[in-house]
């Protein structure tokens, strides 16, 4: 029921910057937590940065002052802006939504965006 559409990766130079766009959509009665993780190849997804229904950040110590995570709670959309991206920055980003259905549900569910790839390369 609930779609992830994940856009704004590339290539791009180091220094570079990156706009990320996810989007959830569906029957969605309300959103918690929403973030951003990335996995390079041959290690494990790591966080990145989250963001709260209140507004609350938090960011992994390695982009840190780089990027930024934003949400429009009306459009149900969370971004990620990265500045001065760095060869090191280069993964697959998968955005997660923390979403509750139904005003009935007791729980939030993780939903999981189809990732989108960032290459930072000369």
């Amino acid at each position: 029921q609930v779609q992830l559409v994940e856009s704004g990766g590339g290539l791009v130079q180091p220094g570079g910057s990156l706009r990320l766009s996810c989007a959830a959509s569906g029957s969605i009665f309300s959103i918690n937590t929403m973030g951003w993780y990335r996995q390079a190849p041959g290690k494990q997804r790591e966080l990145v940065a989250t963001i709260t229904s209140g507004g609350s950040t938090n960011y992994a110590d390695s982009v840190k002052g780089r990027f930024t995570i934003s949400r429009d709670n009306a459009k149900n959309t969370v971004y990620l802006q990265m500045n001065s991206l760095k060869p090191e920055d280069t993964a697959v980003y998968y955005c997660k939504t923390q979403c509750r259905l139904s005003p009935l549900s007791a729980y939030y569910s993780d939903y999981w965006g189809q990732g989108t790839q960032v290459t930072v390369s000369s």
